[in-house]
C-alpha cells in the first residue's frame, strides 16, 4: 500500500461516517418512521445494559465516596460526604458508566447485526426494493441507543447516590441527615442537565459509530469481528472527546 493510499483510507472513513451521520439526521424527520424496529432495538439495548450498568454504578460510587471520605475525615468534615458523592456521580460516573456498558454491550450487538446483514447483501436487497437502509435500520438503532443511554444515566445517578449513602452511613458512620443535606450543596439542576446532555451525546455517538462500522464492513465474517472491535475502541475515544468538551462547557456555564 502506497503512502497516498494509506493516508486516503482513514480520510474516506471519516468522510463516510459524517455522510452517514448527515443522512441519518435527515432521515429522522422523514416519514415513515420504523417504530417497530425502534421499540425492539430500545428494548434489546436496555435489556442487555441495565443490569451491568447498575452493577458498575455501585462500586464506582462507593470507591469515590470511600476515597473522598478519608480526606474529609482528616479535615474533620465528614458531613460533606454527600457533596462529593453527588458531584462525582452526577458529573462523571453517571454518564461514563452508562456509555461504557452501552458501547460494550448494545453498540457491539448493533454493529454485529448490521455487519452480518451487509455481508449477506441484505442492505443491497433493501435498496433494490426501494427501501432506504438508513431510514429502516440505522435511524431506529441510533435513536434507541440515545434514548436508552439517557434513561440509564438517570438510573445510575439514583442508584449510585443510594449506594454511596448506604456505604457512608453504615460503614463510615456519616450522619444520614448531613449526607442528604450535602447533596445539593454544590450540585444543582444545571449539573443534572449537563449530565443528561452528556449521556445523550454518548448514546448518539455510540449508535452512529456502531451503525457506520456495521454498514461499511467488508472482508466477510472476519471483517464483522474487526468492525465490532473497532466500534468499542472508536466509541471510547469519542467518549473521552465528548466528555472533555461538554465538561469544559459545563464548567464555564456553572461558574
Amino acid at each position: 500500500m502506497t503512502t497516498a493510499a494509506a493516508f486516503a483510507k482513514p480520510v474516506r472513513s471519516v468522510g463516510g461516517f459524517f455522510a452517514m451521520s448527515l443522512d441519518t439526521f435527515v432521515a429522522m424527520f422523514k416519514p415513515p418512521f420504523a417504530w417497530r424496529e425502534f421499540i425492539l432495538q430500545a428494548w434489546f439495548v436496555a435489556r442487555v445494559s441495565i443490569v451491568p450498568t447498575l452493577m458498575l454504578a455501585i462500586p464506582f460510587t462507593v470507591l469515590l465516596v470511600f476515597t473522598f471520605n478519608i480526606l474529609l475525615v482528616e479535615f474533620g468534615a465528614a458531613d460533606f460526604s454527600g457533596t462529593g458523592a453527588a458531584i462525582g456521580t452526577v458529573t462523571q460516573i453517571g454518564p461514563i458508566v452508562t456509555v461504557l456498558v452501552v458501547a460494550g454491550a448494545g453498540a457491539t450487538a448493533m454493529c454485529a447485526d448490521l455487519g452480518a446483514r451487509t455481508i449477506r447483501e441484505e442492505l443491497d436487497a433493501l435498496r433494490v426494493m426501494g427501501i432506504n437502509p438508513i431510514q429502516a435500520l440505522v435511524v431506529p438503532r441510533v435513536l434507541a441507543a440515545t434514548l436508552v443511554a439517557l434513561m440509564l444515566a438517570s438510573s445510575v445517578v439514583v442508584v449510585g447516590i443510594a449506594g454511596g449513602f448506604l456505604f457512608s452511613v453504615f460503614l463510615q458512620h456519616v450522619t444520614p441527615g448531613a449526607f442528604v443535606a450535602g447533596l445539593t450543596l454544590i450540585t444543582g439542576p444545571v449539573d443534572v442537565v449537563i449530565c443528561l446532555v452528556k449521556a445523550t451525546l454518548f448514546g448518539l455517538a455510540a449508535g452512529l459509530i456502531a451503525c457506520y462500522k456495521g454498514i461499511s464492513v467488508g472482508g466477510g465474517p472476519a471483517g464483522v469481528g474487526n468492525a465490532v472491535n473497532e466500534t468499542v475502541v472508536f466509541t471510547f475515544i469519542a467518549l473521552n472527546v465528548i466528555n472533555l468538551l461538554v465538561t469544559a462547557v459545563g464548567v464555564q456555564v456553572t461558574t
